[in-house]
């Protein structure tokens, strides 16, 4: 029996609905590892989905749009395989470089459509780069990862640069993203040797934070933070 909902809308039709949703999401992912975000239309995606242009359209505006789902869906899936790593595990490296590699794992379908998807994301203009304001929900929800990373850990730190961490830490990710996007090594394993080197002396970096003679740069690191800040 089909439950109408408040809306009006039927359960099935919403069902059907997210259906059609996903397939053009599905649909434009393989065209862009296919043929290149750039080459990649709203037509030929709606071709292959097999449904109207008009259709695509009402799903997705644009191609940025496509792509901010495909944000929203890369975190969703990252937040997911991370959770036994951060449910289990306390020490703060292994807890950092795991996150850092699992999206790696995650991300690997993509690898091959990144570097022109990277051409417009690195436009600071443009509505697909990481620090703009339509990326905020996928990016405050890879914030919200690195602060239970902190949160859990056995890392100990003064208060307020334990609530600027996090973000530093998506800094970091970011980085890491920069250079896997280049990274043309079997398995990505460069980028992996550089998570594998860089955690462990970011590490070291925060616990030397502890000691009184550096906590005085350490409130100048914080104080800078918090000036550049939108």
């Amino acid at each position: 029996m089909e439950v109408i909902t408040l809306t009006g809308v039927t359960d099935s039709a919403t069902a059907k609905g997210e259906q059609t949703r996903e397939l053009i999401l599905s649909t434009a992912l393989r065209l862009f590892r296919e043929q290149g975000y750039g080459k990649t239309t709203m037509r030929a995606i709606a071709n292959e989905a097999g449904v109207s242009v008009g259709n695509a359209y009402y799903y997705y505006g644009s191609k940025d749009h496509l792509m901010q789902a495909y944000y929203d869906l890369l975190q969703d899936q990252h937040r997911e395989a991370v959770e036994p790593i951060l449910a289990t595990e306390k020490a703060f490296v292994p807890r950092l470089a795991g996150v850092l590699r699992t999206w790696l794992d995650v991300s690997a379908p993509y690898h091959e459509f990144a570097g022109t998807l990277f051409k417009t994301a690195a436009d600071p203009r443009s509505p697909l780069s990481p620090f703009s304001e339509e990326s905020r929900p996928a990016r405050d929800a890879s914030v919200e990862v690195f602060r239970r990373v902190v949160d859990g850990s056995d890392l100990k730190l003064a208060a307020d640069l334990k609530a600027e961490l996090p973000e530093l830490l998506w800094l970091l990710q970011m980085g890491v993203v920069l250079f896997w996007v280049h990274d043309q090594s079997e398995d990505v394993r460069r980028s992996r040797a550089l998570i594998d080197r860089a955690v462990p002396l970011v590490d070291r970096l925060l616990r030397l934070t502890r000691i009184p003679g550096v906590r005085g740069v350490t409130n100048d690191i914080v104080g800078l933070i918090n000036s550049i800040k939108p």
